[in-house]
């Protein structure tokens, strides 16, 4: 065993815990997340949790660390998500390092800095908005103050997300000014609308927290009775049925194609105060019917510096 292995051994059993014995959480098979052990110019090394696992790079194969990198700029301790080759597992289609996403009601601005409430109980983002953003975010957030939705994907530096994109354009009110939708009593269980993605583990993939490897989707619409409680109530966008924690959603990207079933396993409720549309493919379909893990949203064909694609959603189980 070459010395270079051996720090890698050690790197990995940081990363893991000596005393750990990892149960990853069943994803798509072309999908995995995980820390990076060591990346070369042509392989990329990484410790998820079932273990040290290597990809291989093809011409084609690309990388996202805030913007478009060289493999040689991902990092050891990087936060991956890497979408394989539709050959199999041993090949990289695509890797984003250190992806985070800030989507919620501003509460505090204080110069380039934003604080973010993301709703139902979960802690507040710090935001940074670098100058070379600044002008992309403005376009699609012209009001950035307190009370105003914010929703950008960036990358993870210091525990804060440095904003790199927005994600959809925010409407010119606050969120206490939205407009009243009556309720509806009539629910469909087919409907189009945007999905979108977050992540579980707020960015602490580093201690391969099962959540970070979670295949399933957050809901907007969680029944109280159903383990809602803990959610935060608004009337959605989109006309969606009342689940519980534990149905399944069946999701088609209407953009790719790529379809998969996934439970709910979480409440969205920041996702339905914001009804607005996926600038991809051309749909007028507007409001969020699901905001997936990142490894499910991934593994639908989803590229998570875009933040959404259009989507269909058929409930398949109602059954909590």
């Amino acid at each position: 065993m070459t010395d270079r292995d051996r720090s890698r051994r050690r790197f990995t059993a940081a990363v893991l815990g000596a005393d750990a014995v990892p149960e990853p959480t069943p994803v798509h098979h072309r999908v995995a997340r995980g820390v990076v052990v060591d990346a070369t110019s042509y392989m990329l090394c990484v410790a998820t949790a079932a273990g040290e696992e290597r990809f291989l790079y093809e011409r084609v194969t690309s990388f996202w660390r805030g913007g478009e990198v060289m493999p040689g700029e991902l990092r050891p301790g990087d936060d991956v998500v890497v979408r394989c080759s539709h050959d199999g597992r041993l090949v990289a289609e695509r890797v984003w390092a250190q992806a985070a996403r800030a989507t919620g009601v501003i509460t505090d601005r204080e110069g380039d800095c934003l604080s973010i409430d993301p709703g139902h109980g979960r802690p507040r983002l710090s935001v940074v908005l670098p100058y070379r953003s600044s002008g992309r975010i403005g376009v699609r957030h012209p009001r950035l103050e307190p009370g105003y939705l914010f929703d950008a994907v960036g990358v993870w530096r210091n525990g804060e997300v440095e904003a790199v994109r927005p994600v959809t354009t925010q409407p010119p009110y606050p969120l206490g000014s939205t407009p009243r939708r009556p309720p509806t009593r009539e629910y469909s269980t087919t409907v189009s609308g945007i999905a979108t993605w977050y992540d579980p583990a707020w960015g602490r993939a580093s201690h391969l927290d099962p959540r970070a490897v979670a295949a399933g989707a957050a809901y907007p619409a969680l029944d109280r009775v159903g383990h809602g409680d803990g959610c935060d109530r608004r009337t959605s966008c989109v006309p969606l049925p009342l689940l519980s924690t534990g149905a399944t959603l069946s999701l088609r990207n209407d953009c790719t194609g790529d379809t998969a079933v996934v439970p709910v396993v979480d409440c969205a409720a920041a996702d339905s105060w914001l009804c607005d549309l996926c600038p991809s493919c051309g749909s007028q379909s507007a409001g969020r019917l699901a905001s997936l893990t990142m490894t499910s949203f991934v593994a639908l064909g989803g590229r998570l510096e875009a933040g959404c694609f259009n989507a269909t959603m058929t409930v398949a189980d109602q059954e909590g």
